[in-house]
């Protein structure tokens, strides 16, 4: 590591504990602070990582803080509690899929005080957090992105220096619309099929393979056709937040959306119906269109 930047990281979840690990692995020193689960960052740790008391102290041992939480609100939250220990000259780096307007109105208020914000948010599953290969969507300015491309590095296969600050975070959620819409294509087709008596397995035997296959079917499938629950863990809940901040970005076009309001809709209709919860992911879409149309969904028997 041919650096002096000292790493402040907030939201080991999912995906953020691969990141971190992979940052530490690499040899620069990181302080992490615990946002809701306290096992990653025990873990984190236990491999040479220190705790900071609060999110000022971790702030004022940074040069560059990392952030990937759940939403703007909360970004908002925790940039307000490092506020206090930032130092003109550190970095503050949002690998979260928040909304753009928000991203510009923190990184005015941080730039007021010397500090950079950059927005990177991130492609992949927590599979390849963990194996460092990742891509990270990033929006900064030409020396801001320069300074922090080494670090992207120690956990990203694929960096795009997309834009400037919330051009990360708007591509973000075009992509986000994108294969979310395909998730819920594949429900709806699933629910279809299965109407018109065809199985799981002879969908899957013509679309595999096919032009109509992608990354994004292999991993959704891994739950309709072999019942694994963790195949894709990406909430119903964080889809259905990520494809409003979809809506009001169309909205502030302003960009007549019908697509994207549908496919918001299907996943708000999941979540309104009980599918709301910490291990209710993306694929498991597939069993609340069943339900939706008098099917059984997996969890209830159905294949």
């Amino acid at each position: 590591m041919a650096s002096n930047e000292t790493i402040g990281f907030v939201g080991v979840g999912l995906m953020g504990h691969g990141i971190a690990k992979n940052i530490l692995e690499k040899g620069y020193s990181v302080t992490v602070a615990a946002h809701r689960n306290r096992a990653p960052v025990e873990d984190l740790v236990a491999r040479g990582a220190t705790e900071a008391a609060s999110l000022a102290d971790l702030a004022a041992a940074s040069t560059i803080v990392f952030l990937c939480l759940t939403d703007s609100a909360a970004v908002e939250q925790v940039v307000r509690g490092l506020e206090p220990g930032l130092a003109a000259g550190s970095v503050v780096v949002d690998c979260s899929t928040a909304d753009p307007s928000v991203t510009e109105r923190i990184a005015a208020r941080l730039a007021e005080k010397g500090v950079d914000y950059c927005d990177s948010p991130l492609g992949g599953t927590p599979v390849q957090a963990e194996a460092g290969q990742l891509q990270a969507i990033v929006g900064a300015a030409p020396a801001v992105f320069e300074r922090l491309k080494p670090v992207f590095e120690t956990w990203a296969a694929r960096v795009v220096h997309i834009g400037g600050v919330g051009d990360g975070h708007r591509m973000k959620l075009v992509n986000n619309f994108l294969s979310l819409g395909y998730g819920a294509i594949y429900a709806e087709a699933l629910a279809i099929a299965a109407k018109s008596g065809l199985s799981v397995t002879q969908f899957d035997k013509v679309i595999r393979g096919s032009r109509m296959d992608c990354g994004f079917y292999q991993t959704f499938m891994g739950y309709a056709l072999d019942g694994n629950r963790e195949a894709h863990r990406f909430t119903l809940a964080n889809a259905y937040k990520d494809l409003r901040y979809v809506e009001a970005m169309a909205d502030a076009g302003p960009v007549a959306a019908p697509v994207a309001s549908a496919v918001k809709n299907a996943y708000a209709r999941a979540v309104a119906m009980g599918g709301d919860g910490p291990e209710d992911y993306v694929p498991h879409l597939t069993d609340w269109v069943a339900r939706a149309n008098g099917l059984p969904g997996r969890d209830d028997g159905g294949a």
